[in-house]
């Protein structure tokens, strides 16, 4: 039961397949699962804080099962990808079956086409690290393998961090400045990567020219076989699930911050730096992501192993609802500044403390 259970990360892609499938108000039915019935859910069920023993930690990573879920989403986004296309290039809809398909096609953007590519962008496989590319470029954001592992997870919980909110930042400052600063971190890291090896700028070397070029190749595509009105529903749908993915960001590191020593750098990342949920249902939907501290502690951490740390920061509610509490920045700063207070005061305490002589 510890790894079919699992198997419920498909009810996203099969809710989003019957949104696309059937008409009218049924168009919605991927939106409403993820921000309706699973906040429901994860409100009804009890927390699971509870983590593997060091015998089955060491069989769930050896296990290939995990490994073949995560796979089988490649297929599965593109396939629903390739739907989606061709319902919006001929399949004739109305604006309220278009609106309803796009905005569900845009959550199996963000929970298969960047969330799973996370997690396998953080393998050192090829093959697992190809599969998250190909990912990527189903939601025109194949930069974020880069940024994501050689910006965010050093500079995470920093100011020098675009993808890490300070308190008091509301969620619509925070987007754009995350989106275009996580992009031109991109460009500046791989520069970097290629001046390290001696590696020149303008050369097949760079992944970003790699990048582009795929995403321009796949818009020109698009076009030639559907039409321009199918592009711009994928560019919608792909944005959808970029808000998705930033959003998530939001709530992830939100007022949480690393401490710059004298020397000038920071303190090493912590399960401290991350908001931590155990809420079940979102924990299965998005293959443990809610988990982020552990994750940030030790990012080489497949996702069946990932560790509830009871000592670090928690969330009040999972991912999904969280989510929709940041639309909101009146509430979400009733809930989180206080939750934000208490954390940096209790770490700045422990850390006075630990400047006492013995």
């Amino acid at each position: 039961m510890r790894s079919w259970k699992y198997l419920l990360g498909f009810n996203v892609p099969l809710m989003v397949f019957l949104a696309l499938y059937l008409p009218d108000g049924w168009s919605f039915l991927g939106l409403a699962y993820a921000f309706g019935l699973v906040p429901l859910l994860e409100v009804l069920l009890p927390i699971s804080p509870a983590n593997l023993s060091t015998i089955e930690e060491e069989a769930a990573r050896k296990d290939p099962f995990f490994d073949v879920l995560l796979y089988a989403n490649v297929p599965i986004q593109w396939g629903l990808m390739g739907y989606f296309l061709y319902l919006v290039g001929f399949g004739n809809l109305s604006t309220l079956e278009w609106v309803g398909k796009t905005l569900s096609m845009g959550v199996a953007c963000g929970a298969l086409g960047i969330n799973v590519a996370h997690e396998l962008g953080h393998r050192v496989k090829s093959l697992d690290r190809a599969l998250s590319k190909t990912l990527l470029a189903s939601t025109f954001y194949m930069h974020f393998i880069i940024e994501h592992n050689l910006g965010h997870h050093r500079h995470v919980s920093t100011d020098d961090d675009p993808a890490s909110a300070e308190r008091g930042v509301t969620l619509y400052q925070f987007l754009p400045r995350s989106v275009w600063g996580g992009y031109r971190s991109a460009w500046h890291l791989e520069r970097e990567r290629l001046a390290a090896k001696g590696l020149n700028f303008w050369s097949p070397d760079n992944e970003m020219i790699r990048f582009t070029l795929i995403q321009a190749a796949l818009m020109l595509a698009v076009v030639l076989i559907a039409g321009i009105p199918a592009l711009l529903s994928f560019l919608l749908a792909s944005a959808v699930g970029i808000g998705l993915l930033e959003t998530v960001n939001y709530i992830e590191h939100y007022g949480l911050r690393r401490e710059k020593k004298t020397s000038g750098r920071y303190e090493r990342v912590m399960p401290h730096h991350s908001w931590n949920s155990s809420h079940p249902y979102g924990r299965l939907m998005l293959y443990e992501l809610t988990r982020h501290s552990d994750h940030h502690y030790l990012a080489s951490r497949p996702y069946q192993i990932l560790r509830h740390f009871e000592d670090a920061p928690q969330m009040p509610a999972g991912y999904p609802a969280m989510v929709l509490l940041a639309t909101v920045p009146p509430l979400w700063f009733s809930v989180m500044n206080p939750r934000v207070d208490r954390v940096m005061a209790g770490l700045q305490e422990s850390s006075s403390s630990d400047m006492q002589p013995a």
